[in-house]
């Protein structure tokens, strides 16, 4: 009958130094073949090495070193997964201010014409890449046009927005002049700040949603604990607390803009 003798050694558990006792090591998780020779071993490690003697003389060894995630390599994705939901929380934040900006108040802001894209030469362009916007006062909008030939489609582009204003096109640049908001209007955008303020908490819960994702497959992968899982996850959770207090503090802001006359 042959003989199967197996010796760990160098053996670095990612959560703690494992002690090799009968119980462990006659428990298989992770299987390995080597040449025929069935082999296992018991936790988790950065380094295994496998030396596998078959025969009933002594043979020379056979090695087989298996490399697994060191600890640096594991902070290393937990930092990723971190540093990657924090930047996408920004961006989502900086979506919702640009969509904020988009939306008249009382008084006049070149913001306000973010959204606009002009059909010049055939192509859609946002307005501010063609023509320099200004407020003359707090009620009117100036655009001078880089290229005057483009004034027409810029007035076009601006009857067929929703901002609600007709410009003013003599041939040279083009005025706005801000209506004075009615109370029914000023609450009519009031609801639509509130709706894309609830968007961009929706955009924040998936960003979240997304990196728990991440910690779990790390657990699946053994390089994560399950306890390391709930502090990264609760850690997570006090960013997202404190995206959505940003969230809730621009949109009052905006809707105050809104409702004072």
């Amino acid at each position: 009958m042959a003989m199967h003798s197996l010796s760990l050694s160098s053996v670095r558990s990612v959560h703690q130094r494992p002690k090799i006792t009968p119980k462990l090591r006659n428990r298989p998780t992770t299987l390995v073949s080597l040449q025929g020779n069935l082999l296992s071993w018991s936790s988790s490690v950065s380094y295994v090495k496998l030396n596998a003697v078959v025969g009933k003389t002594v043979s020379p060894k056979r090695n087989a070193t298996i490399r697994c995630a060191t600890l640096e390599e594991i902070e290393a994705e937990k930092t990723l997964i971190e540093k990657s939901a924090k930047e996408r929380m920004e961006k989502a934040i900086d979506s919702m201010l640009s969509s904020f900006n988009s939306i008249r108040t009382g008084r006049s802001n070149p913001a306000m014409l973010d959204k606009i894209e002009v059909e010049y030469y055939g192509s859609p362009v946002n307005l501010k890449t063609i023509a320099q916007i200004s407020t003359p006062d707090s009620s009117s909008l100036l655009v001078q046009p880089y290229d005057k030939s483009s004034l027409k489609a810029i007035e076009k582009a601006i009857v067929n927005s929703d901002l609600g204003m007709t410009p003013s096109n003599d041939g040279e640049v083009i005025r706005l002049s801000l209506p004075q908001l009615t109370s029914e209007r000023r609450k009519e955008l009031s609801k639509v700040v509130a709706k894309q303020a609830e968007e961009g908490k929706v955009a924040i819960r998936n960003i979240r949603r997304d990196a728990i994702k991440a910690y779990d497959k790390l657990e699946k992968e053994k390089k994560l604990s399950e306890d390391n899982v709930k502090d990264l996850s609760a850690d997570l959770q006090k960013v997202t607390d404190e995206y959505m207090k940003k969230i809730d503090s621009i949109f009052k802001q905006k809707e105050k803009e809104l409702l004072t006359v």
